[in-house]
């Protein structure tokens, strides 16, 4: 239950036990307990064993403390039965791995490759938040490393043959500082050699979400700018600024950036940044042009604002209205 203090929130359970775990992942048996020992034998890393007593006192059974001192990632006794009974904990060791910078104990680590294939059941949402975590860590070449070595890509989804392709990302990559989940999937994406619409179903197969997967086709567009040295004004109004400035992150992996103030500029320098701030909108063309209504006033309305964008016309309303009766 939750116990509110001052509107802090505390997460607070009765000692217990599991077993029975036939989906690994979540027990068919709970048994509540007044043994502490007993709650943290169940645990599933050392440094995630620990408890505190009430006058400050650390109870630590596993050495947990000594593993913190060493930045290790070890198992609560036998990793095969930890994984047994929750087999995301794999992905959490990788993950750890990437955010604090830890290193995987061998028996732990040989414990993930005897049983990635557990992860095969666990639901992809799960799976998701993990790797996105690896992604966003202190080290993700760590996480990355013990990823694909262990086989654990192989029950992902679109990854199973994709190790060769991630494993350069080992070799090639010049730092990593990807901020949010969106530069995550892009880098994947890039990576992974997908267009945007390849890279769309990509993202659904891992249940992403619709704004995600709008957000990444935009960055893909951007990086691809980047690496050809070719960001002209209609892709910077197209992909707007939060997906330059995240495939600007992206590159920055392969070494394909610009300087960060100097794009910003570059997109600060547009006339408009969407179609909404023209000078015109299709009544003002149909009342003051003369236009139609129809998919030639679309075609009108773009071919102004692209005008607008590239600098070959002002956002000036008479500019533009005297334009458009000639387009039209």
């Amino acid at each position: 239950m939750m116990i509110l203090d001052h509107g802090v929130g505390y997460e607070t359970t009765t000692f217990r036990t599991e077993s029975g775990y036939q989906d690994f992942r979540r027990p068919d048996n709970v048994t509540f307990v007044r043994s502490l020992a007993e709650d943290l034998q169940r645990r599933d890393f050392t440094i995630n064993a620990l408890a505190l007593r009430e006058n400050g006192e650390v109870v630590d059974l596993f050495d947990g403390l000594g593993d913190l001192q060493r930045r290790l990632i070890r198992a609560v006794g036998d990793p095969n039965e930890r994984f047994h009974e929750d087999a995301l904990r794999m992905m959490r060791a990788v993950r750890f791995a990437s955010k604090l910078d830890f290193v995987i104990d061998r028996p732990t680590l040989e414990g993930i490759n005897a049983n990635a294939h557990l992860l095969a059941k666990i639901a992809v949402e799960r799976i998701r938040v993990e790797l996105e975590k690896m992604f966003l860590g202190q080290n993700p070449p760590a996480g990355l490393k013990d990823f694909l070595e262990t086989g654990l890509y192989q029950y992902c989804p679109g990854l199973k043959a994709a190790r060769q392709q991630l494993s350069l990302l080992l070799v090639n990559a010049n730092g990593w500082a990807l901020t949010n989940v969106d530069q995550v999937w892009a880098l994947l994406a890039v990576q992974l050699g997908l267009s945007g619409k390849q890279a769309a179903k990509f993202l659904r197969t891992w249940k992403t979400s619709n704004e995600t997967i709008r957000q990444v086709g935009k960055i893909i567009l951007a990086v691809n700018a980047l690496r050809q040295k070719q960001v002209t004004p209609d892709l910077m109004f197209t992909v707007g600024w939060p997906a330059l400035s995240d495939a600007n992150q992206v590159a920055a992996v392969y070494g394909w950036q610009q300087a960060a103030a100097s794009l910003k500029k570059q997109y600060d320098e547009l006339p408009i940044k969407t179609a909404k701030e023209l000078a015109v909108d299709g009544r003002t063309l149909i009342q003051e042009a003369g236009l139609k209504p129809g998919p030639a006033l679309g075609k009108v309305l773009n071919t102004l604002v692209e005008d607008v964008v590239n600098g070959r016309l002002a956002n000036d309303k008479a500019e533009l209205l005297q334009r458009a009766a000639i387009l039209g």
